[in-house]
Order: structure tokens, then C-alpha cells, then sequence
């Protein structure tokens, strides 16, 4: 074989790393799970999607349609969620245990250990797009599917997942503590997703007065969602148009053709971040005086000798460690309180903004909700992660099983670490409930003197004027959102508790959180549609229907709205439900957490 071709062929289907993880990848009873329920639950959607009244093959067509395109967005959103599980390795298996170090000393260049981590793994993302294909193609049996829709869709989502992938093998280079990156991974993808999805709402220009159509914008090639959108739904968000020297080419590319500017963004995003990677990983392992400045001795408050001053620890130990351990490094520090600075200074320029009349009363609405979103989802993330990592990282390294021939009993040790999490939470629990008040006391004191705080919506037959932010519903976040937490915190330590790994344990509670949030988030939309008063209390019960009803009532809660009478009281009720029924079944968690931790963790110690 020719040196070109043989140095080809070992950058992909000959590589010692591809082939070593396609064939314990293809093994991993995990993996084969996770795929076969992605496609299970795409051939029963379609399914269901398919099944309707009226046999004509205009019905069809809709449906078919119809199934296609939610399909579509089934992929990209599995895609985002499921490509960081694949990758997971990338970032903790190869950084953590120094796999890398080992890795340089075979006779493996540079390019081959990066493209290879990143082909290995990808592999299994590209097996689950080819096994939906056929679904893709069945749904144009029925009419109403275009050829190109479905290239658009698979373009959508190998694209995404190339650039996910991309991003996970860097992490792997420049991390050293790399389990504790990929929630920060997940993080990270769900709030650049609400972000420019906010922006494109923002910055929406109508076709012409009076109809819905709306142009894309600098936002749509930057999010998959809404490139995928300018392909299946043209006629709603149109790409812009230009005559001929009317727009330069990057001008005409990046708005005429979002989804090809998003492809070819991808692309060329994902050989900046492997090149990089590949420049980066002969240097894994190097380490330097950096850490010994006199910023990082003040950030971590210790003196020129290296010595830190004593601290006094809790009542309760493991509370102090678990506080202390999560707010060890500057990094942690930082980022705990920029959230909270950024979160606060965001809502009170987008108010000043509204007061000056240079934000109107819808696109305020729509920043706000944006914001509060993105903050309650990612508030949710970062108590998954901590929690479901509390336990079973301690296992990981060891100090479990130092901890167990302690006199720390059960119940103790299981409400330190709830107690500890809380209050390495609490700036995430504040930052969208002081979004939501401050909008509310904006709004309570008339705007400050500036533009009505309100606008006329249609709700159901009437015309009202809907507050800019309810304040009944923001008044009641703040302790619904607390129970909330403290009940997925719970869940985290239970799996925490029950896993053997940091990635089981992160993986199974972010499954039953979804599920919960769905469950909660599909009934309180109905209830708060159709049902006066017991819709907002029910909103209660879930952080984001709780948000959507104070930034939006008028789509969330219109049957109340139509009868306010009751309507604080709703939010009063509704709050006092969540905090005693999240309460309870916390305790609940914890009594029977208790009980069984012993056995549990005996039957684990060990592993790793």
C-alpha cells in the first residue's frame, strides 16, 4: 500500500483507538441500550404520529408531514442529548485515569490519538442516525416529504454531532479533572441552545404587516433547531432573499442559506477545535508554576508558604466537606457567583431598557423569558450533577470506604450532603427567582414612571391587559423552586448512592428528572389552559410551567386570567402544596435512603 493511503487508513478504519472502542463500545450492554430505546421510541412515534381519523391520502400526507418534521426535531434534540453520553469517555476515560499519558508513549502521532477518540466514539452516533433513515424514508411513502427534507435532517444532525464530538475530545485535552466536565458539557449545550433561541426571537423581522411569516436571522445557523427549521418550514421562517449585488456573499450565504452556512460553520468549527487538540495533547501531562501566582494564592486563600488559614467546620463534618469541597478550587468560587451577578445585572438592563423604550413590552417579555428559562434549566443541571456525583464519586477515589469505618452514621452523613448541596446551590436557586421579582416589583410600581408594563393579548373571546411579569406567580417561585430543588437533589443521592459510577449515576437521575418535568410539565399546560385556579396551583409544581406562567400568562393560564378572582390565592395554595408534597417526599427519600444505605454501599465498596 502507498505511504499516503496507509497514513489515511490509519487515521480512521485501521486506527488502534477506532477499533479498539467500536469493538468494547459494541459490546457495552449500556450503549446497545441507550440505542435500541432512541429507536424504539422513534418507531413508536411514528406510529402514533401515523394513526388518525380520515383515510384519504390528503390525510395522509398531512400526517406523514407531520411526523416527519417532529421526527426531524426528535433527532437533532437526540442527537444533543445523546452525543455527550458517547463522548462522556472522551472527557472522563481518557483524562481522568491519564490514558492520555499512556497513549503518548506509543508510536501513535498526534492527529491519529485525536481522530481516533473522536471516530471511535462517533460511531455509534452515526450507526443510531443510519438506523432512523428508514423511518425517514417510510414517512415519504405516505406523500407530503420531500427528498431533500430528509437530506436536510440527516445534514442537521451529523453535523451537530460532529461538532459535539469535537468539542468533547478538546475538553479531554485541556482538562484534567474531566468527570466533572461533562455536565459542564451539558450545561453548556442546553444554554447556548435557549440562548440563541431567544435571540432569533428577538431579532425577528415580520415578511409584511399583518401576517405571521417571519424572516431568519444572524442566530438560525448557530442553532440546529432553528436551521432545521428554515428547511422544513420555509413558508413560516423564510431565509432571506437578496438581488443580485444587493448583499455580499458572506451576508447572502449566512441569511439566504442557514442551512448551509450552519453545515459548512460546523465543519470548519470542528477542524479548528481537532487542530487545536491535536497541537494540545503532546502537552498533557506538563505542569507549571502558574498555580502559585499571587492571584491564585489570594483565590485560593492561602499565603506565600502555601499554608491556608484554619477553618471552622459544622456541626455536622460531612455537610463542611461537601461545601468546602465543592468550593475548593477558584474556578468554582467564580463561577458561583458570576452567575448570580450576571443573572441580576441581565434582568436589570433588559428593565432599564423597557423603562427608556428602547425594548417593547413583547420583546421585554420574550428576554426575560429567555433568561428565566434558561436559568431554572440550568440551576437543575448543576444540582443533577452535584448530587448524583456526591456519593458515588467518593467511591470512585476511595474515601467512601474510609468514611464507612467512621462512627458517621446514615442519616447524618445523607443530610450533610443534602445540607452541603444546598448551600453550594443556593446562588443557582436565587438567580431566577431575583429575575422573576425584580421583573414583578418593576411591574408593581408602575414601570418607574415609564412605557405601560403591560400590553392588550386576546385571551380566549376577550381582549385583557396581561401584566408584563405576573406577580402573584413570581412571588410564588422562590419556594416552590426551593422544594424543587431539594426533591432533585435527593434523586441525584439516591443514584449516587445505588451507581457505581460517576457517569451511571449522572446518566440514571438526568433520565428521571425528564421524566418528572415531562409528566409535570405535559398536565400543568392542560389544567392551566382549561382550569381556573387549579391550573396556577397545579403550575406550582414545576419550576419551568411556573415560569412560563409568570413571563407569559396570557398563553399559559388564559382560563384564570378570564376569572382572576382567586388567582393569588391559587399561587398561595399552589406554593404551600409544592413546599409540603417536595418536602415529603424528600424526608421519604431519606428514610428510606437511610435504611438501606448500609447494604447498598457495602455491596459497592470497592468497586470503581
Amino acid at each position: 500500500m502507498p505511504a499516503a493511503l496507509r497514513w489515511i487508513s490509519d487515521l480512521l478504519p485501521t486506527n488502534p483507538i477506532v477499533v479498539r472502542l467500536v469493538a468494547s463500545g459494541g459490546s457495552r450492554r449500556r450503549d446497545l441500550l441507550v440505542r435500541g430505546l432512541t429507536l424504539g421510541a422513534f418507531m413508536l412515534f411514528v406510529i402514533l404520529a401515523l394513526l388518525g381519523p380520515g383515510g384519504t391520502l390528503k390525510d395522509m400526507a398531512q400526517r406523514g408531514a407531520s411526523a416527519f418534521t417532529m421526527m426531524s426535531y426528535g433527532q437533532v434534540a437526540a442527537i444533543c442529548l445523546l452525543t455527550p453520553l458517547f463522548m462522556a469517555g472522551a472527557i472522563s476515560q481518557e483524562s481522568n485515569p491519564r490514558t492520555w499519558e499512556i497513549l503518548l508513549t506509543t508510536p501513535l502521532n498526534s492527529a491519529q490519538i485525536v481522530i481516533g477518540n473522536l471516530a471511535g466514539r462517533l460511531f455509534f452516533v452515526a450507526a443510531m442516525l443510519l438506523a432512523t433513515l428508514p423511518l425517514c424514508l417510510a414517512a415519504r411513502i405516505f406523500g407530503g416529504v420531500r427528498g431533500s427534507s430528509v437530506l436536510a435532517s440527516l445534514a442537521v444532525s451529523s453535523c451537530s454531532a460532529l461538532f459535539l464530538g469535537s468539542v468533547a475530545v478538546l475538553l479531554s485535552v485541556l482538562r484534567s479533572t474531566g468527570k466533572r466536565g461533562v455536565f459542564a458539557f451539558y450545561a453548556t449545550t442546553v444554554l447556548a441552545l435557549f440562548v440563541t433561541g431567544a435571540l432569533d426571537r428577538a431579532f425577528q423581522q415580520r415578511l409584511a404587516v399583518g401576517t405571521d411569516v417571519v424572516h431568519t436571522t444572524l442566530f438560525t445557523p448557530l442553532n440546529p433547531f432553528l436551521a432545521l427549521r428554515s428547511a422544513l418550514d420555509s413558508n413560516a421562517y423564510r431565509p432571506w432573499e437578496f438581488g443580485i449585488g444587493e448583499a455580499g456573499f458572506l451576508k447572502r450565504m449566512w441569511l439566504g442559506h442557514p442551512l448551509g452556512s450552519m453545515a459548512v460553520g460546523s465543519l470548519v468549527a470542528s477542524m479548528l477545535l481537532l487542530m487545536v487538540a491535536t497541537l494540545r495533547v503532546r502537552l498533557v501531562g506538563s505542569r507549571s508554576d502558574s498555580a502559585n501566582g499571587p492571584l491564585n494564592r489570594w483565590l485560593r486563600r492561602v499565603n506565600a508558604m502555601g499554608q491556608r488559614a484554619p477553618r471552622r467546620v459544622w456541626h455536622n463534618p460531612v455537610a463542611w466537606r461537601e461545601a468546602s469541597l465543592r468550593l475548593s478550587l477558584p474556578m468554582a468560587r467564580a463561577a458561583r457567583w458570576s452567575l448570580l451577578c450576571l443573572g441580576v445585572s441581565a434582568t436589570i438592563v433588559v428593565l432599564l431598557l423597557h423603562r427608556s423604550g428602547s425594548l417593547g413590552t413583547s420583546d421585554t417579555r420574550v428576554a426575560l423569558g429567555a433568561m428565566v428559562l434558561s436559568e431554572v434549566v440550568l440551576a437543575m443541571l448543576i444540582a443533577i450533577n452535584a448530587s448524583a456525583t456526591a456519593v458515588s464519586r467518593e467511591r470512585e477515589d476511595g474515601t467512601l470506604d474510609i468514611l464507612l469505618t467512621t462512627p458517621i452514621q446514615p442519616g447524618p452523613y445523607l443530610a450533610g450532603k443534602l445540607r452541603g448541596l444546598i448551600v453550594v446551590l443556593w446562588p443557582a436557586i436565587a438567580t431566577p427567582s431575583l429575575t422573576l421579582l425584580f421583573g414583578a416589583l418593576y411591574v408593581m410600581v408602575g414601570g418607574l414612571g415609564g412605557p405601560d408594563v403591560g400590553s392588550m393579548e386576546t385571551v380566549g373571546t376577550s381582549t385583557l391587559h396581561v401584566p408584563l411579569i405576573l406577580p402573584g406567580a413570581a412571588l410564588a417561585f422562590l419556594p416552590s423552586f426551593m422544594a424543587f430543588i431539594s426533591f432533585t437533589v435527593m434523586i441525584g443521592l439516591q443514584w449516587s448512592v445505588g451507581s457505581r459510577g460517576v457517569i451511571g449515576s449522572a446518566m440514571g437521575a438526568s433520565g428521571v428528572m425528564v421524566g418528572v418535568l415531562g409528566t409535570l410539565g405535559l398536565c400543568g399546560a392542560v389544567s392551566g389552559r382549561d382550569v381556573p385556579w387549579l391550573g396556577p396551583a397545579f403550575a406550582c409544581l414545576s419550576p419551568v410551567n411556573l415560569a412560563l406562567v409568570a413571563v407569559n400568562p396570557a398563553f399559559a393560564i388564559p382560563a384564570s386570567l378570564q376569572s382572576p378572582d382567586g388567582l393569588g390565592m391559587a399561587f398561595v395554595a399552589g406554593a404551600i402544596a409544592a413546599m409540603l408534597g417536595y418536602t415529603a417526599l424528600s424526608f421519604g427519600m431519606h428514610s428510606s435512603m437511610r435504611r438501606n444505605f448500609m447494604m447498598t454501599v457495602r455491596r459497592l465498596s470497592g468497586a470503581r
